[in-house]
This record gives C-alpha cells, sequence and structure tokens, in this order.
C-alpha cells in the first residue's frame, strides 16, 4: 500500500516537473500578454507558437487521463479552416489556459519537487538541531529545546508525507483536467464541426452520387445501347435478305445475336457497378479474395470475415476496386497488400503496394472518387504515398455496433 502510494507519488511528481516545458513558456506569455494580444490582433499567424504549446499540453494531458484530447482547432485539410482567425473563443480559452497553467503550475511543480528532499531533512533535524544556528525552525516554530527537537519535525515530516502521497498525485490530475477543460472543443464548437462535417459529407455524397449517375448512364450510352442499335441493324438487314439469300441472312442472324450476348455481358457489367451480386453471394471477404485472384500482380489478402451493412460492404469493396486498378496501371508495385478488419462498430481497410509511391488525390478521379465515396458514409481517408517507398492507402467505414 505504503510502496504504491509512493510510485503513485514519484509518477505524478514527474509530470508536475515535466509540466514545467509548458509551464515556463506559459510563464513568459503571461509576461508578454498585453503586447502579445495587440500583435496577434496584428498578424494572425503569431498564435501559433501558443497553439503549439497548447498541443503539447494536449498531448500530455491525455497521457495523464488515458485518453486523447482532441484540438478545437479547425482542420487545415478543408477550404477555409485552421486560419488563426478561425473562432475567437478558441483562442481566449487558449489564453485562458496560459494564465492559469504558468500562474499555478509553477507552484504545484515546485512545491512536488521540494517535497522529497524537506522530508528526510526535516526527520533528520532532531540529530543535528543544536547544531544549527540560534533561531532555526521547524514547522514555522523555533527550535529551542529537545522536547521541540523530537516532537515538531516528526508532525511536520508527517505533514509533509501527507502532503506528498495524498496531495502531489490530485494535483497533477487536476492540471491534466484543467488542460482538458480549456483545451478541448466546447459542445458547442463540436456540435458546429458536426454539422459543418454532415453539410460537407451530405454535398459529397450528392455529388458522389450525381458521378455514379453520370457513369452509369455513359456506360449505357456508349456500350449497351450503341450495341443493341447494331444489333437491330443486324436484324433488319437480315429480314431484308432472308428471302433473297438465306446464308447471308443467317450470318447477320449469328453476328446479332452475338452483340445481344455482348450487350449481356455489358449490362452485368453495369449492374455489378452499382451493386456487385457477389457480395451477396459471397459476402465481403469472398467478393474480394475473387477481385484479387484477377489482378496481374500477387495481392496478399488480411480479411474479416464479419458481415457489415451492405453499403459498407459496397463501399468498401469499390475502394479495395479502385485501389487495386490504380496499383496495377499507376504505381509499377510488383506486390499489393489488402487488409479489411472489423474494430467495434468500424470498418478499417488498408491497401498498399510496393511501387513508386508519389500518388496525388489532386490528380485523376480515383482517389478523389474514393474519398467522396468513403464521406458519403461518414468516412475518413488518409492516403500516404512518399516518392519511391509505395503507397498506402487507409479507410475507416462506420458500420453501426
Amino acid at each position: 500500500m505504503i510502496r504504491t502510494s509512493v510510485l503513485r507519488s514519484a509518477e505524478a511528481t514527474r509530470y508536475l516537473a515535466e509540466g514545467l516545458r509548458t509551464v515556463l513558456p506559459a510563464l513568459l506569455g503571461l509576461v508578454l500578454l498585453i503586447p502579445g494580444l495587440i500583435v496577434m490582433a496584428l498578424f494572425p499567424d503569431a498564435v501559433r507558437p501558443l497553439r503549439a504549446l497548447a498541443d503539447a499540453e494536449r498531448r500530455r494531458a491525455g497521457r495523464r487521463l488515458g485518453r486523447e484530447i482532441p484540438a478545437p482547432y479547425q482542420g487545415p485539410d478543408r477550404p477555409g479552416k485552421g486560419h488563426p482567425r478561425d473562432r475567437p473563443s478558441v483562442l481566449w480559452r487558449d489564453i485562458g489556459w496560459m494564465v492559469l497553467h504558468g500562474v499555478l503550475g509553477i507552484e504545484a511543480a515546485v512545491m512536488a519537487i521540494a517535497l522529497w528532499p524537506t522530508i528526510p531533512f526535516t526527520l533528520s533535524l532532531p540529530l543535528w538541531w543544536w547544531a544549527a544556528p540560534e533561531g532555526s525552525q521547524s514547522a514555522f516554530v523555533t527550535l529551542d529545546g529537545w522536547p521541540k527537537a523530537l516532537t515538531l519535525p516528526f508532525l511536520q515530516g508527517g505533514l509533509d508525507l501527507f502532503l506528498l502521497l495524498w496531495l502531489v498525485p490530485r494535483l497533477a490530475r487536476w492540471q491534466a483536467l484543467l488542460a482538458e477543460a480549456l483545451l478541448r472543443p466546447t459542445r458547442r464548437s463540436s456540435l458546429t464541426e458536426r454539422v459543418e462535417r454532415l453539410a460537407e459529407t451530405r454535398a459529397e455524397a450528392v455529388e458522389a452520387h450525381g458521378a455514379e449517375l453520370r457513369r452509369i448512364e455513359r456506360d449505357l450510352h456508349d456500350g449497351t445501347q450503341a450495341q443493341l442499335v447494331a444489333v437491330a441493324l443486324r436484324l433488319g438487314l437480315a429480314d431484308r435478305r432472308f428471302d433473297a439469300d438465306p446464308d447471308a441472312a443467317r450470318s447477320l442472324f449469328l453476328e446479332a445475336r452475338e452483340g445481344v450476348e455482348e450487350a449481356l455481358t455489358q449490362l452485368r457489367t453495369v449492374i455489378r457497378g452499382i451493386y456487385p451480386p457477389i457480395l451477396s453471394d459471397r459476402g465481403l471477404a469472398g467478393a474480394l479474395r475473387a477481385l484479387a485472384a484477377g489482378q496481374p500482380i500477387p495481392v496478399e489478402m488480411d480479411l474479416t470475415g464479419d458481415r457489415v451493412p451492405a453499403a459498407v460492404e459496397a463501399a468498401a469493396y469499390f475502394v479495395v476496386a479502385e485501389a487495386l486498378t490504380n496499383i496495377a496501371k499507376h504505381s509499377g508495385a510488383g506486390h499489393a497488400w489488402v487488409a479489411v478488419r472489423r474494430d467495434g462498430a468500424r470498418l478499417r481497410v488498408a491497401v498498399r503496394d510496393d511501387g513508386k509511391g508519389g500518388a496525388d488525390p489532386g490528380r485523376g478521379s480515383g482517389l478523389a472518387g474514393i474519398r467522396r465515396r468513403v464521406a458519403a458514409l461518414d468516412g475518413t481517408t488518409r492516403i500516404d504515398s512518399p516518392d519511391g517507398g509505395g503507397t498506402t492507402l487507409e479507410v475507416d467505414l462506420p458500420c453501426g455496433s
């Protein structure tokens, strides 16, 4: 019990001492607060050091509390977001944290560090108090006789030990909770961000739906419709020649039949583009294995056998299909890896290759289409593609509980 309390207190002391790395800059910011506010009003980019300091404290407090503290700043990956002028209330909360952290953090750290040597020093006073200069005090009482020397140091040592074992761990937790309270997004800002995100994903869903309709229309117009028109022409010519030249008419009928078969094949392709029937027959894992078997390079699979909603299965299937198509066409890779795992209420899809890298979502429609399709389901997409280092595509899709 005592050992556990000492270890907990030592860990809390370490946390408070590490806090000096943000406390001291916060104190400096407190000294420069008034001129700093003027500078930030004139030059919005001047808030970035404060945000970097707050980010460091968020990470440190999150490790202490065992949970991530999200940043309230708007993401730089979306237009108009992440600018220092966004949401002035966030800036004021950062400044409020800086003031409180600077003032309280230095006192908590100094007290926690000082208590450790103070306790053995105080308990050793009965051994040498008589040699101390006249007027020396313990627990704010002058030691001028053995009765006091044998009682007051132990009382002070007990108080210091109580503060070390009980108060210091709580100071560390309170410091982390203060950072969480002031540096996390407020409920209102979270709701605002959520509404903005839903509006964007709705727009992306409409855009993805429109793109899908245009693709189906193009495939039907350029493929199936053209093939059926050719069949109708052959049948018309065969009808005219049937009496005069039965052999030629028969040849036209055979060509028309081949055309009908090709049109059926194209229709099946269009249907698979809407919702692949193989997903209903084999599930996502079986469909992806069949997809990988038709690739020109080896594809290593790590798949979950859990069933997820049909819309999520279709999105995951198209993500992998588009990624493998891009790998075959553009990456120059010799090997690819596909992993699909269910993690609670999320389906995580990863596609990786050992190609030349350099994939850019801004060029071409493949990666942009993946991002739109995933965003339509309120999912997230991450692409890591350094030059010469291969490409990794990671998709996170909500799939319910």
